[in-house]
Order: C-alpha cells, then sequence, then structure tokens
C-alpha cells in the first residue's frame, strides 16, 4: 500500500472470492485486494491521497460491495474509512473476528431496502380541502392579502402538508415491518418526513420494493415515496472504527 494508508470497503469471510475485474475508488482506481486473518478478511485498495466524497468514488465503493454482496454476506464500511496501515488491519479482524462471523451469519442472504417519505406533489389541492383551518386561512388572504396573513397561511400548510406525510409514511413502515428481519429509523433528511431502513430477504427484495410502492399508491395525496435498493447493509451493524482518517 502507500503512504496515504489503506481504503477498507468492507469484511468478509477469509474464502469470500473478489469480484471480476473491481473498480476501486481512486484516479486511477486502486487495485482490489484481500487482507486475511484468520477466518475473515478486508476488502481493500490503496488510498488515494486527497479522498473526497465524488460521484464516482461513491459509485466505486458502492459497487464494490454489491458485487461482493453477490456471492455471500458483507460487512460495509461507509464511504472514506482508511487505515494507517495493513497491521492496524489485521489487528482489527483479529480481535473482533468472533463478532464479525456473527455478523456476516446474520446477513447472510439479505439486503438492505431504504424508503423515504415526503410530501406529495401536487397534494395541496388535497389538502384544502380536507382541512377547514387551511380553507379559512386561505379565504382570510383573499379578503386581506397582507404579509402576516400570508405567512400565517405558508406556515399552515407546510405544517400540515409535513404531518399528512409523516402520518401516511409511518402507516407504510409498520405495513412493511412485519416482512423485514429488523428496521433501523435513518437520520434526518431534509424534506423528508420518514426515513427508515428495512433488512429483507434478497429473494425478496423485490417484491418488498413493490409492495412499499403499492402502499404508497394508495395514499399518494399525501406521500411521495422513494425506495432505494437493494443496498449493502450498512443499517444493520455497528462496526468498530478502524484507528484512521475518515475520509471527507
Amino acid at each position: 500500500m502507500t503512504d496515504d494508508g489503506i481504503y477498507v470497503y468492507g469484511f468478509v469471510r477469509a474464502d469470500h472470492p473478489l469480484p471480476s475485474h473491481p473498480v476501486g475508488v481512486g484516479e486511477p482506481p486502486g487495485a482490489v485486494e484481500r487482507i486475511v486473518e484468520g477466518r475473515v478478511a478486508a476488502v481493500v485498495s490503496q488510498a488515494p491521497p486527497k479522498l473526497r466524497a465524488r460521484r464516482r468514488d461513491l459509485m466505486a465503493h458502492q459497487d464494490v460491495l454489491l458485487a461482493l454482496a453477490d456471492d455471500g454476506p458483507v460487512l460495509p464500511m461507509r464511504f472514506g474509512m482508511v487505515a494507517p496501515d495493513e497491521a492496524v488491519v489485521r489487528r482489527q479482524l483479529s480481535d473482533d473476528q468472533g463478532r464479525h462471523l456473527a455478523a456476516l451469519e446474520g446477513l447472510a442472504g439479505r439486503v438492505e431496502i431504504n424508503v423515504k417519505a415526503m410530501p406529495a406533489d401536487g397534494s395541496l389541492a388535497a389538502l384544502v380541502k380536507g382541512d377547514a383551518t387551511i380553507r379559512g386561512l386561505r379565504e382570510a388572504v383573499r379578503r386581506q392579502p397582507s404579509y402576516e396573513a400570508k405567512m400565517r397561511l405558508g406556515e399552515a400548510v407546510a405544517t400540515a402538508l409535513s404531518r399528512r406525510a409523516t402520518e401516511a409514511g409511518h402507516e407504510i413502515v409498520r405495513a412493511l415491518t412485519p416482512r423485514a428481519h429488523a428496521v433501523c429509523a435513518g437520520p434526518e433528511v431534509s424534506g423528508c418526513q420518514v426515513n427508515v431502513s428495512f433488512l429483507v430477504d434478497r429473494s425478496d427484495s423485490a417484491d418488498f420494493a413493490a409492495e412499499a410502492e403499492r402502499l404508497a399508491g394508495h395514499r399518494r395525496e399525501r406521500v411521495a415515496l422513494r425506495v432505494v435498493g437493494p443496498l449493502p447493509c450498512y443499517s444493520f451493524l455497528e462496526p468498530r472504527a478502524l484507528a484512521g482518517r475518515a475520509g471527507g
């Protein structure tokens, strides 16, 4: 490796094959390799200097993980994890070998599906029709279009749209939960009322996503749903951070 350190994509079982012709992060792309320690291995490449979250590198990181997942479970690292040297990687693999193996067993044959719920486009008409308070505020603006009246209307509309999308999003999450092995709430995202990931069987991922879209279709006047996956199972493990730096 180089003085810039070792870029870590994730952990796999020691006998896990590498994808055919993997393209690593960096320009030119780093060669993707394995560091094997006992019964587990880290999938790595040389860390590029001045690593940044460029689209090309973000996609390369995820593509390596998805290709690995075609041949078995992977414990994915978030983008930008860099270890200072091989010794640190080997120590981490050795110290936590049992935990890694147990986590890999729990993720075998499973993928992550992420669901985000946002206010539906064009939902204002349905809101006005069904909300007497909004109708009253709108009439007040028509009668006396002051700045204050417009502000009150705008705030009330934004609050109501967010509330309706949140309620619909939680309804969808409750309906999907029995089909998942695990559910994890994600971080807050601007403009998004619900952000939840589901751990599902790979064989069920397409039907799961279709069911999410079907449930959203019944609530189209309240919520717009964005379903992403299958993804590496980022949300369903808590790997100890490697001693090193995380690229920006």
